[in-house]
């Protein structure tokens, strides 16, 4: 019976395409099992002839990618020397990309797992902003990286999500004059929290407008001046009881009031609107 076959995979960052590749070869064999030994991070070229030598000792295949060209070379040469099957898997398409662009590549090693991260990092938060808008879970807060607060129709939800794709978990919680805040809320740092606040008269229109795209009389309770005013007054004195940082998105694109919502959070101090 012929022995187990042995592939070292050798990649300057964590081997996952090396070791992909080499397991979808050894599916085409009758056995396809492969004994796969992973070696990641392999970033000083002194530390390739080391794994080749023990490669030769186990008569074993490398598959590796590596990014540094000297680091293929050294493999390569070392691999010659011993007698040891390598195979280059990212060498020939850096080289025939360099052809086809003019340009050489950026040369630094797990960019592609640095760029997966960052896809998975947003998804999670839009996941977490979809979760815990409008206080739906109050379990929530606690795991916010920000708690947006405010009145009905102040673009607390639109400005979650643009927080998420900039990868912040962001959760709102509607104020609501009848209905008591949730205590979670008192635990959350100061620094985590943004009250949005807005003029009446705009909140007015925004809520006749919101009334008449419903199908609703646009003088319903929900739009009148009185009740306005009762639910920015009672914004305001929670938003003074927290302790957080107050911004005026009157007229202001939801961009707009992102950026100072960014600016608040990595500056991690409070934000005084002008």
């Amino acid at each position: 019976m012929d022995s187990q076959p042995v592939v070292y995979i050798v990649s300057d960052s964590i081997g996952e395409t090396a070791e992909l590749v080499a397991r979808a070869a050894a599916s085409q064999f009758d056995s396809g099992k492969v004994e796969v030994r992973r070696i990641p991070f392999v970033t000083h070229a002194e530390e390739i002839p080391g794994i080749v030598d023990q490669a030769a000792e186990e008569r074993a295949v490398i598959v590796f990618t590596l990014v540094m060209p000297e680091s293929r070379a050294i493999l390569q040469q070392e691999a010659s020397r011993k007698g040891v099957r390598a195979v280059d898997i990212l060498g020939p398409v850096l080289e025939a990309l360099e052809a086809s662009l003019g340009r050489p590549p950026r040369f630094e090693p797990g960019l592609m797992r640095k760029v997966d991260e960052e896809y998975f990092r947003r998804v999670e938060a839009i996941e977490f902003a979809v979760k815990y808008d409008d206080g739906k879970d109050p379990r929530g807060l606690a795991m916010a990286d920000l708690v947006v607060l405010g009145v009905s129709r102040t673009g607390k939800t639109p400005l979650c999500m643009y927080l998420a794709h900039k990868k912040i978990k962001a959760a709102n919680v509607p104020l609501v004059p009848e209905v008591p805040l949730p205590q979670e809320i008192f635990s959350v740092p100061r620094g985590r929290l943004v009250g949005l606040i807005v003029q009446p008269e705009y909140l007015i229109q925004i809520r006749r407008e919101r009334l008449k795209a419903l199908g609703l009389p646009p003088d319903a309770e929900y739009s009148r001046p009185e009740r306005v005013y009762k639910e920015l007054a009672y914004a305001q004195e929670v938003m003074h009881k927290l302790g957080c940082v107050a911004i005026d998105v009157t007229n202001k694109a939801v961009e707009e009031t992102a950026g100072k919502v960014l600016e608040v959070y990595y500056r991690g101090s409070r934000y005084h609107p002008e």
